[in-house]
């Protein structure tokens, strides 16, 4: 008579990964996947190009050309930029262009100084008010004042009229003084500390080691700024009742929405002026163009400075 082994139970341990596997979502995707990411890249690239380019061409078109293709023009026949010319020989137009810049240039300034100085100090731990002061910012994430009061502050103060109105109520944001501060925190306090013994001052330490270190988060919140400021528009429609005044998105929204006409300057009385579409797509391009044209230039701080200051904080 033989005896039998025990036999052991079967294994319950669920079976080793390959060393190089990776997770199923990781994996590279096939042929279709591909495909179908393409496709759908493709789509979103013509949604933001096509109506770009059919505001460009009809903003060079003739008269003819628009009549003939019906209102929009999709494929161009001839260049016309009178319409270009009549927004640049002076009057509304050209006032409202001067306008925003202004705004624009002064209101980002004032931002990042306020934001800066803001962000800096309540980034040191032990500066006075510090837990107040950062209540208090944080608080505007959850209540807001509301629009009637808003208003009654604004004109209370005087600013009713005035390009201030523009740029003092949003001088500072909240999330990009927060985006700041968790940046200026990453900053080694051991570099303060040396730079304190040396014998340098807070604003020292501020100009000559905190700034070079933050280009990157500095221009990517500038760059925000910057674009609020040129998109004013709720603000105007507001607090500035002065047509000559009026940011080019105000007389953008007056041209297209209320069916206005521009108004040009003396020297183009008794020219014929150009095609009334033409001139709305001309003015939609010049509104569109300084951002577009500016991005490039701050896109590579773009992610590392978001990223840096909204994740190590």
């Amino acid at each position: 008579m033989t005896a039998t082994l025990p036999t052991a139970p079967p294994s319950t341990r669920p079976p080793r990964r390959r060393r190089n596997a990776r997770p199923a979502w990781e994996e590279k995707p096939g042929v279709v996947g591909q495909t179908a990411k393409g496709g759908v890249l493709a789509v979103v690239v013509l949604a933001v190009l096509v109506p770009m380019w059919v505001v460009l061409v009809t903003s060079v078109s003739s008269q003819e050309t628009i009549n003939a293709a019906g209102g929009l023009v999709v494929v161009p026949r001839e260049i016309d930029l009178s319409a270009y010319r009549t927004i640049f020989s002076g009057g509304q137009i050209s006032q409202a262009l001067w306008i925003s810049t202004l705004v624009t240039g002064a209101g980002t300034a004032v931002s990042l100084v306020v934001t800066v100085l803001a962000a800096y100090g309540l980034s040191r731990p032990g500066t006075v008010g510090h837990r107040g002061l950062l209540f208090y910012f944080l608080l505007t994430f959850l209540v807001y004042p509301g629009l009637v009061p808003s208003y009654l502050v604004v004109t209370g103060i005087g600013l009713k009229d005035s390009l201030w109105a523009l740029i003092l109520p949003t001088a500072l944001n909240v999330f990009n003084f927060v985006v700041m501060r968790a940046f200026f925190q990453n900053i080694p306090g051991e570099l303060l500390d040396s730079a304190r013994v040396d014998g340098a001052g807070e604003f020292r330490i501020l100009w000559r080691i905190v700034l070079p270190l933050s280009k990157a988060v500095i221009a990517v919140v500038g760059l925000f700024y910057a674009v609020g400021y040129w998109n004013v528009w709720f603000n105007a429609l507001l607090y500035i009742d002065d047509n000559e005044k009026f940011p080019i998105q105000r007389v953008l929204q007056s041209f297209i929405l209320a069916g206005q006409t521009p108004q040009t300057s003396g020297a183009t009385v008794g020219v014929s002026m150009p095609p009334t579409l033409a001139i709305k797509m001309a003015v939609v391009v010049v509104t569109v163009a300084p951002i577009a044209l500016v991005y490039p230039f701050v896109q590579r701080h773009f992610t590392r400075g978001v990223i840096i200051g909204a994740i190590k904080g």
